[in-house]
């Protein structure tokens, strides 16, 4: 295995901005790091589970990925304009109940099974890096887990980032919550615009 590409392409993939990263930022912010972190621990399920499920499903999907692609990118974009829209009409410094359901373990589990990102992130790296040169299930069960994990530092990353930055957020936070609605409609717009 080349463990340098492999570790490039992961850390590179996990931390650009996308769904996971703007919202766990966007979360903190309002909410503090910790009130954040069940989001964050969805997100870090799920993307395990993706990526576990990527690993045993890896040939039959490869073989069907302009089909899932299509249809995912689609759902994925479509879910992504609809969270940018309930981010950029959150109202300021209230407590808004809508968005607490949103920052949940169950909302960061399920946006992956939507976000082509996560998706094709664990298609790409296991049929890449690790289906080539592992296929035992340990070592399939390690690196869903690993990729999970890098997942959860990417994701508090930027949640720490917003948390630290709570101040200031709070005075802008109309501003920033604009920002962060046409950062997410620009990444359904760029994913429309690949297909």
């Amino acid at each position: 295995m080349q463990w340098v590409p492999f570790l490039l392409y992961i850390v590179v993939t996990s931390f650009t901005p996308g769904p996971n990263n703007m919202m766990s930022m966007a979360y903190s912010a309002k909410y503090g790091y910790k009130k954040s972190l069940k989001f964050i621990l969805g997100v870090t399920v799920g993307t395990t589970i993706i990526v576990l499920l990527s690993s045993y499903f890896n040939l039959l999907l490869y073989s069907f990925i302009p089909k899932i692609k299509t249809g995912m990118s689609i759902l994925g974009g479509l879910y992504m304009l609809y969270l940018a829209i309930k981010i950029m009409l959150n109202k300021p410094s209230g407590k808004d109940s809508n968005q607490k359901e949103m920052n949940s373990f169950f909302t960061g589990m399920i946006l992956q099974f939507v976000n082509p990102k996560t998706i094709l992130y664990g298609i790409t790296t296991i049929s890449t890096f690790v289906i080539p040169f592992y296929d035992s299930n340990a070592s399939l069960l390690f690196f869903s887990i690993f990729l999970g994990f890098i997942g959860f530092l990417s994701t508090s990353s930027w949640a720490v980032f917003g948390a630290l930055f709570q101040t200031f957020l709070a005075k802008y936070e109309t501003a920033f919550h604009v920002v962060m609605g046409l950062l997410l409609m620009y990444s359904a717009v760029s994913i429309f615009i690949q297909e």
